[in-house]
């Protein structure tokens, strides 16, 4: 039986995600319209979603989506365009991107600490690999388990997207594991499941709200004979 001996996680979606407070939304229109909830919720969806491109895009906004993970500078572009073709105006664009770049506006999974803490404790060693363009490691240190985590790869820290082979192997050198034995766990099949190619196995999450899975990382870890 293969032993585990280290889990990669993805962020968002997995141990946090971007849940917004009504407020952030307050005064801002979508096409000169006030905000419903239907609306707030499809500009967190373009907001969080992890692949595809929700809005048209001429040649150089695409090639910023495309790069979003890699410059801080072409996620404040790409994601601005998104907001901007989604009928929200200038100012409140970026009103709405600086929550989203914020680790204080990123909500935990119930069951993030306890998981990060408890491998910690049983010698496993663990990894947050991400496509994202700003430092995560605040959200983990608000959270006390910053200590927990054995090294954060992020993509525009390394230059590598999820889901080429270079990311994970980054991941797996730092944590000193071979492949065979870690896990990778995330809420993209296409994305995070890019792990199965470099020989992790791979346990797949559902990102839906917080208070709607509050065992889901605690089931992953238990499907690889893993316990809290």
């Amino acid at each position: 039986m293969t032993v585990t001996r280290a889990v990669l996680f993805d962020f968002s979606g997995t141990l946090f995600r971007l849940e917004e407070d009504d407020s952030w939304f307050d005064g801002i229109q979508v096409d000169e319209q006030a905000v419903d909830g239907h609306v707030q919720a499809e500009l967190m969806r373009r907001l969080t979603a992890p692949t595809g491109a929700s809005v048209d895009m001429d040649e150089r906004a695409q090639r910023a989506w495309s790069n979003r993970d890699l410059e801080p500078h072409l996620h404040r572009e790409a994601y601005l365009h998104v907001l901007r073709e989604s009928g929200v105006a200038d100012h409140h664009a970026e009103r709405l991107y600086d929550k989203v770049v914020d680790p204080a506006s990123w909500t935990p999974y119930p069951d993030t600490a306890a998981v990060l803490t408890g491998l910690h404790r049983q010698g496993v060693r663990t990894a947050v690999v991400s496509n994202i363009a700003f430092d995560i490691r605040p959200a983990f240190v608000r959270l006390g388990v910053a200590a927990d985590v054995d090294e954060f790869v992020l993509s525009y820290e390394v230059g590598a997207v999820k889901p080429t082979a270079e990311i994970f192997h980054t991941a797996l050198t730092r944590l000193g594991v071979d492949a065979a034995d870690a896990l990778m766990v995330g809420d993209s099949e296409e994305a995070d499941g890019g792990a199965l190619a470099v020989g992790c196995r791979f346990a797949l999450v559902d990102p839906v709200p917080t208070a709607q899975r509050p065992t889901g990382l605690i089931a992953a870890i238990e499907g690889v004979g893993l316990a809290v």
